[in-house]
């Protein structure tokens, strides 16, 4: 468990100053600004770090570039939550795993929400396999942790505002440190 932990706060050490294609925040500042809008909701502490940590699969992969530019998809929710499942459990990897098709949802289920999309996430969409239709909204709706998937999706969404970054990368660092032990910990308490 130590070594994924470090692995995985290794790849926010020095992939978290990439910046997000036609976005004006970094890998860092997206991550830590999701986690903080979770925290302000009053989100669990699992949340809190599946918020953080939602995007981890894109740091993992470590494609070049934007991905989505060359019209491919870098699947960064499935192997996001197959980092974290076995180091944090389902309640943190089962909305990371999910964020995606809570875009996919909201945009069926939403009037307003795919005008706010940014235009990364509108050639994702599309890559990831556009609105859902009637039925797959219904089977989404089902998924155990599917309240958690949409709000996960709302602060993604919200979490890419280039002035407000209140921690130095340090702080921020040591903030998430601090929580993936704290979710560890009481997973381990849990078996």
């Amino acid at each position: 468990m130590q070594k994924m932990l470090n692995s995985i706060l290794a790849l926010y050490q020095q992939g978290g100053d990439l910046v997000y294609a036609g976005e004006p925040v970094t890998q860092l500042m997206h991550a830590w600004q999701c986690g903080r809008l979770a925290e302000k909701s009053g989100a669990s502490v699992a949340l809190q770090l599946a918020s953080w940590l939602h995007d981890v699969g894109h740091l993992w992969v470590n494609l070049e570039g934007t991905p989505t530019l060359r019209g491919q998809n870098d699947a960064h929710e499935k192997i996001g939550a197959e980092v974290l499942l076995p180091v944090f459990g389902p309640a943190v990897s089962e909305p990371v795993r999910l964020h995606v098709q809570a875009k996919r949802y909201l945009v069926s289920t939403r009037e307003s929400y795919a005008r706010k999309l940014s235009p990364d996430s509108v050639r994702s969409l599309h890559l990831q396999g556009g609105p859902m239709a009637q039925q797959e909204c219904a089977t989404f709706e089902a998924e155990p942790y599917f309240a958690d998937a949409v709000k996960l999706r709302v602060w993604d969404d919200l979490g890419k505002k280039s002035a407000w970054f209140d921690d130095s990368r340090h702080d921020a660092l040591d903030h998430l440190t601090q929580l993936m032990y704290l979710v560890a910990r009481e997973k381990v308490i849990q078996i």
